[in-house]
């Protein structure tokens, strides 16, 4: 798991993590609102909700295996609603964060997917080709140069985005990644096995 204090260490600064994308730093009066990324049916009896970094390896490791076979089993089957929230380890991640939302909800969890399987290289190299990185593999999504440029450029959406972290992690008592809040309270990675056995402990119990 990969871990972080974050009670003790507080609210990773917007400059640090936004350092490299040539982001002017106005006073921001409003904090742009920031929507949760859902997959499955609205009215699925249970929710699940993982917290993940994009530059993590467990949480990668999570998506290529764990994952795949809950969404064929229980999201894409209506048995659970599933929402990703991303942490901040790093600017790395919030920069790949700003990539998958470019394109909303439609095409959120194809980019999302598409940054886990190539973390190992995209985070490679100094911040202007990972920036680049990052670029491709929004393209590959069908977004443009344009699209993606206006989006990592968006101020006020990295800064939402840092205090909208801050708040999620700090309410949910999340200290590493990747971490589940299943039906309210909170649990960490484990095996398809154990995480099939537990769904259908929440299920049976509705």
């Amino acid at each position: 798991m990969h871990r972080r204090d974050f009670l003790a260490t507080g609210l990773v600064s917007v400059a640090a993590l936004t350092a490299g994308l040539g982001l002017a730093g106005p006073a921001f009066a409003e904090i742009a609102e920031i929507e949760d990324m859902v997959m499955g049916d609205p009215d699925a009896p249970v929710t699940v909700i993982e917290y993940a970094s994009f530059t993590c390896p467990h949480c990668a490791n999570f998506h290529a295996t764990t994952f795949k076979e809950l969404k064929k089993s229980y999201i894409d089957t209506g048995k659970v609603r599933f929402i990703h929230r991303e942490v901040f380890f790093d600017r790395y991640g919030l920069w790949a964060a700003m990539v998958a939302r470019c394109g909303g909800q439609l095409r959120y969890f194809g980019v999302a997917d598409l940054i886990y399987t190539d973390q190992q290289s995209w985070t490679q190299g100094e911040p202007a080709q990972i920036a680049d990185n990052l670029h491709r593999i929004g393209r590959t999504s069908g977004l443009s140069n344009d699209q993606l440029d206006a989006c990592l450029q968006d101020a006020e959406k990295a800064q939402a985005l840092v205090a909208w972290n801050d708040a999620n992690t700090k309410a949910d008592g999340i200290s590493g990644t990747p971490s589940f809040v299943i039906e309210g309270e909170l649990y960490s990675n484990m095996s398809y096995a154990d995480f099939a056995a537990l769904l259908d402990e929440k299920l049976a119990a509705k």
